[in-house]
């Protein structure tokens, strides 16, 4: 990690952030005139406690009660003025969402990925403790279709030892390989610990290109 880069990141998240707005729909979206850095993941993956943790805050995003509740795009100003704009996308792989839910979740986030040109990089949040599921595979080959790149970023990183999370990683890592418009290094971190946030930030601002 370059240590300017680290300072930079640091600088600017520690700086204003606010919540823009949902969007539930492509109609809603923001213009697209800033860089964005979308979040994915599994329900219960710790999205919300990265973002808090990436940020600095303590409920800049907030967990669902219920997984699976939030099926719309939230937006996220980064700096004064603004210079990016981070993405919560709504988590995927919950069992009890109803058939037309899940679908139309897809359609909302397919659309987003394929056509949103400032869009510069998606995290694929994957749980330390379970690995790559087949949800996240799925996730994965969508980014790879809509040509977007993304990296892997373990989370929960302090729930298990560190022979299994070494196992993980690696394991983690040959996933990547296999996928097009996967970054070949995936991050390890710990929103509890902050273990990988500092370099989690400056890999942010790399992928926006400010």
């Amino acid at each position: 990690m370059d240590p300017d880069t680290a300072e930079q990141a640091r600088r600017l998240f520690a700086g204003p952030i606010a919540f823009l707005k949902s969007a539930p729909a492509l109609q809603f979206l923001p213009d697209p005139v800033l860089p964005e850095i979308a979040f994915a993941g599994r329900s219960n993956v710790g999205k919300s406690s990265l973002l808090n943790a990436l940020t600095g805050r303590k409920s800049l995003a907030r967990a669902s009660v219920t997984p699976g509740r939030t099926q719309e795009l939230n937006f996220f100003d980064v700096g004064d003025p603004t210079v990016i704009r981070l993405v919560d996308m709504p988590g995927y792989g919950y069992a009890k969402a109803p058939i037309k839910v899940v679908e139309q979740w897809k359609r909302l986030v397919r659309d987003y990925l394929r056509g949103r040109v400032v869009l510069k990089r998606t995290l694929v949040l994957i749980d330390s403790r379970h690995g790559v599921k087949d949800v996240d595979r799925d996730m994965m080959k969508l980014l790879d279709e809509s040509a977007v790149g993304y990296r892997l970023v373990l989370t929960k990183a302090d729930k298990i030892k560190a022979s299994e999370l070494e196992a993980v990683h690696a394991a983690t890592m040959a996933e990547a390989r296999k996928h097009s418009a996967a970054f070949p290094e995936v991050a390890i971190t710990s929103s509890e610990k902050g273990m990988g946030i500092a370099e989690l930030r400056a890999a942010v601002l790399e992928d926006s290109g400010i």
